[in-house]
């Protein structure tokens, strides 16, 4: 295939720059400890400076993938899929959600909800970033709003993140892993005595699993 015609491939969602897809245990969030097959698309420039993946946030270094392919391997391990990035609404997530719910598969995805929303998602994680704040769209139907906790001035961005979400959505604060140490306890206080939040850990870390 032609680059030109990969590039259009790409910009219509049917090809993806795929980074990794692995089967495995949820570790964060609500859906902690339940097994799920990951697809890791890259491309991202919210610019986390904790940002763990930060080789996912050059779209050009992985593999542009047809959602054939990956739909194929994720309807070999598992009932639940999660998408994430990177930032996978950089893409049109239409046609991949397309295949894979024609396969009757459950789709969640983990995202920062910087872009316009495109996808049909079962379940839709937030994790909204300062340097580049979501779209309304996301707000509007985000199951679960997980903000990551890095020092105490993000309590306050959690609260004002917390405001712009609908009424049904889970809140969750998380502790940056580098800073974990500190802010945990920080964040059981702060759960204890807002008690709207739940704690999330990353669990996947301390089981040493990916």
């Amino acid at each position: 295939m032609l680059q030109k015609e990969i590039q259009l491939a790409v910009d219509k969602g049917v090809m993806l720059p795929l980074m990794e897809e692995f089967y495995t245990i949820q570790g964060e969030g609500y859906y902690t400890g339940t097994a799920a097959y990951f697809i890791r698309v890259g491309g991202c420039d919210v610019g986390c400076h904790w940002c763990d993946v930060k080789e996912s946030w050059n779209a050009d270094l992985h593999p542009p993938t047809a959602i054939e392919h990956i739909v194929t391997n994720a309807k070999k391990y598992a009932e639940t899929v999660v998408v994430t990035g990177g930032e996978p609404l950089s893409w049109n997530m239409l046609p991949l959600t397309t295949e894979l719910k024609r396969q009757g598969l459950r789709i969640h995805i983990e995202t920062s909800g910087a872009y316009e929303v495109t996808g049909e998602w079962d379940w839709f994680c937030l994790s909204p970033k300062k340097t580049k704040l979501p779209t309304q769209s996301a707000y509007d139907i985000a199951n679960e709003l997980k903000i990551i906790i890095h020092n105490k001035h993000d309590f306050h961005f959690a609260e004002e993140q917390a405001a712009k979400v609908n009424s049904n959505t889970i809140l969750f604060l998380q502790p940056e892993w580098s800073k974990k140490e500190e802010m945990t306890p920080l964040i059981v206080d702060y759960v204890m005595n807002h008690p709207k939040w739940r704690v999330s850990l990353q669990t996947h870390k301390y089981l040493n699993i990916p």
